[in-house]
């Protein structure tokens, strides 16, 4: 016999709230630290030395220096922390669409990188397009937007 009772609309909404709720607790658990240390990070002399390091670089992509942190967050830990991070930063729109245009080629890198050796494919193969993507992604929508 079925429970009609868990099929209420009040209970379907009720779990919703409790899943969503769930999965906005796990998010922000990525999200604010890394909010907090990249906007703590701007009021150093850390994030200018990062900046001056990385800005010829990303001049190619039309960014400023300190989104090589996006970049790096995205790449190293996960799409969260690259948002977190960007979140962050005062960017422009279009800066900020070619950073997720570029994020969206190449993130997770270790993680995804193991998951592709599982089933066979070639890590350094598997880093290589990715990259090569993400940078010349990069570049066309620098020149296009």
């Amino acid at each position: 016999m079925q429970d009609t009772k868990r099929n209420t609309p009040f209970d379907i909404l009720k779990r919703g709230l409790l899943s969503g709720l769930s999965v906005t607790w796990e998010l922000s658990k990525i999200l604010v630290p890394i909010y907090f240390i990249v906007t703590f990070l701007k009021h150093t002399p850390i994030i200018n030395w990062f900046s001056d390091m990385f800005a010829p670089v990303m001049g190619f992509f039309g960014l400023p220096g300190e989104a090589a942190i996006v970049l790096v967050m995205g790449n190293a830990v996960n799409m969260y922390a690259a948002v977190g991070a960007m979140a962050s930063l005062s960017l422009s729109l279009k800066e900020i669409s070619i950073l997720a245009i570029m994020l969206s080629f190449c993130h997770s890198l270790p993680t995804e990188t193991a998951l592709a050796k599982k089933i066979g494919l070639s890590g350094i193969n598997v880093i290589s397009v990715r990259v090569i993507l993400a940078v010349i992604s990069g570049i066309i929508f620098n020149v296009l937007l």
